[in-house]
């Protein structure tokens, strides 16, 4: 038995006929039963029931159909939800035999494990660090303690400080007499702490999802539509948090005297940069020999990232207007005053989001209906078995080439789809744009209404509920009988609505806990935010180098997955922290 099954064994005394066993999974919508064992008929003679075991999956609820061998009839159907590496008995008998009765009993033979003890034990053992570090910080608050622990640190320095008409060391001391820390420290508070520590969150928990999430399905993408589950909303923050960035980084280099030029040749430069690098992550080959160029993965991650900062920045960097920040300029309605300057890029992002509609649900796909947005595979009843992704699939499968995209999507899964798709396709980086759009709409915000805390918190939470609102009519607020379902493969429309309308709720907490209360400095997501190109490139790297991974004992132990997973990300997390005490930082 693997992670995320469990042992069933079928019994069936029935003398005459055979058992036809199929399963259908509750995540799998308007899904074909699949059939899993045929269990043959009882030696009446003997009293021996024929048997047969199968393994079913735990991660979803199953509907267990059993049909007879004889006219194909259907004798019961169980729904339930195993546990894993659990022991099942389904024992199948006749309880009447003038009436031909069946009944179908589930009995549990081996109880299954509680696979959830390993994430509460990390989660305590996470706790206890951070209790120690902050009952840590509190002690160094007072001046015996703080004058001890600089005296072990630096006996020299403490000693010249003490000694000297200074006085006794304090917070704003510097334990070296170099000077440039305490320059650049103070340079550091004005850049906003609470963007670097979106930006860090996002990029430490994909990081650990990436490395696998100790092998829990649920730290896994939904195969198709519907439930966000967590890594779903990881990508698109670190998009939104682009965007925001961009809006900033943009005024300020053009406030400092940049030409439009400089800056536009800067954005072509770090967008190239960025592709050519997500090309050379994406397609691995350090100890395979040379790769071929006729299954080299084109989309990707950083591909993405990459173009979506092009259209984004160089959008915004055309359109940009000498006092649309500074709120001087003159807008006919006060409540849209931090919207209405930027109306050019308003109109050229809804013109994209036209053309995403229209080919979306205009374009002929040859053999899939027009419109399609499922899986393809088993899913629709295996009516369009090959139209996996609909038009932005064939989109990609067009243009790129079968052998050009991602081999293995999410959907193979539970839909058992054979299509080719990728989730970073063509298609899908319109929204892509928009989402990036929004992030930077965040940041207009933080511009216009610079040092205006209630302002910018009144803004977001407003922002917040518009997409909210939104996501809520395209989706009927369903998982699947929506005009626009959430999926985050196709990234639909109300899947970027959906995810700005938490990112604009996490911004803005993020933003009130750190920048405007200063009750958390943002550490430790912090540290990596501010080096999230090299966090990110190196940990898809040296994923499969040791201290970051190592041969295991029992691979089918979620304890020993999450340990190895947590142990490779708390590495990236110090490792950021090194090199921001060494002003190391990786800028493109």
């Amino acid at each position: 038995v693997r992670m995320d099954q469990a042992l069933l064994l079928v019994r069936n005394e029935l003398p005459a006929q055979g058992l036809r066993l199929a399963a259908l999974s509750g995540s799998c919508h308007q899904c074909l039963y699949q059939f899993l064992a045929f269990v043959p008929p009882s030696n009446g003679s003997l009293r021996i029931p024929g048997a047969a075991a199968v393994m079913v999956n735990t991660q979803h609820p199953l509907t267990l159909l059993l049909n007879s061998s004889v006219g194909d009839r259907e004798l019961c159907k169980i729904q339930y939800h195993f546990g894993e590496f659990g022991n099942y008995s389904l024992v199948v008998k006749t309880l009447s035999t003038s009436t031909k009765t069946v009944s179908c009993d589930l009995v549990i033979n081996e109880g299954p494990i509680n696979s959830y003890l390993p994430i509460l034990f990390a989660f305590l053992v996470y706790t206890g660090i951070l209790a120690i570090l902050i009952v840590g910080r509190l002690f160094m608050k007072i001046d015996p303690v703080r004058n001890w622990v600089y005296k072990k640190l630096n006996p020299r320095e403490t000693d010249r400080l003490i000694n000297s008409e200074l006085g006794s060391p304090n917070t704003t001391d510097s334990v070296s007499s170099d000077p440039t820390p305490r320059l650049w420290s103070a340079a550091s508070r004005q850049r906003l702490r609470s963007l670097d520590t979106f930006r860090g969150l996002s990029l430490i928990i994909m990081v650990f999802v990436n490395y696998g999430g100790g092998k829990y399905w649920f730290f896994k993408h939904e195969s198709w539509n519907g439930k966000l589950h967590f890594p779903s909303a990881l990508f698109s923050r670190f998009v939104f948090i682009m965007g925001t960035s961009i809006s900033l980084s943009l005024s300020s280099m053009l406030r400092w005297g940049s030409s439009k030029r400089k800056v536009l040749g800067k954005i072509l430069w770090r967008s190239l940069l960025l592709i050519l690098l997500g090309i050379i992550v994406v397609n691995p080959n350090y100890c395979l020999g040379p790769l071929s160029w006729d299954n080299l993965r084109i989309p990707g991650v950083l591909q993405r990232l990459g173009f979506t900062y092009l259209v984004v920045a160089a959008l915004e960097l055309l359109f940009t207007r000498a006092g649309a920040e500074s709120g001087t300029l003159e807008t006919p309605c006060s409540a849209l005053q931090d919207i209405l300057p930027y109306w050019p890029q308003w109109i050229f992002i809804l013109m994209l989001e036209v053309i995403w509609l229209c080919l979306t649900f205009l374009l002929p796909v040859p053999g899939c209906p027009r419109g399609y947005l499922g899986p393809g595979g088993i899913g629709d009843f295996g009516n369009y078995p090959n139209c996996t992704g609909g038009a932005a699939g064939y989109i990609d499968r067009l243009l790129l080439g079968e052998k050009h995209i991602y081999q293995h999507p999410s959907s193979s899964v539970i839909y058992q789809t054979t299509m080719p798709y990728d989730p970073e396709g063509i298609l899908g980086t319109i929204n892509t744009i928009f989402m990036a759009f929004l992030g930077l709409q965040a940041g207009k915000i933080i511009l216009f209404y610079r040092d205006q805390h209630k302002q910018i918190i009144s803004r977001f939470v407003i922002w917040s509920i518009v997409m909210g609102i939104i996501s809520a009519i395209l989706t009927k607020c369903s998982k699947e009988e929506g005009f626009i379902p959430i999926n985050k493969n196709l990234w639909s429309i109300s899947y970027v609505t959906t995810m700005s309308c938490f990112a604009f709720i996490l911004l803005l907490l993020i933003y009130y806990l750190v920048d405007v209360k200063r009750l958390w400095s943002g550490a430790p997501f912090f540290y990596p935010g501010m080096n999230s190109i090299l966090v990110y490139i190196g940990h898809e790297v040296f994923e499969n180098y040791f201290p970051f991974k190592w041969k295991m004992q029992d691979s089918q132990s979620h304890a020993e997955h999450l340990t190895q997973n947590l142990t490779a990300t708390t590495l990236w997390v110090i490792i950021s922290y090194l090199l921001y005490r060494r002003r190391i930082f990786w800028k493109i």
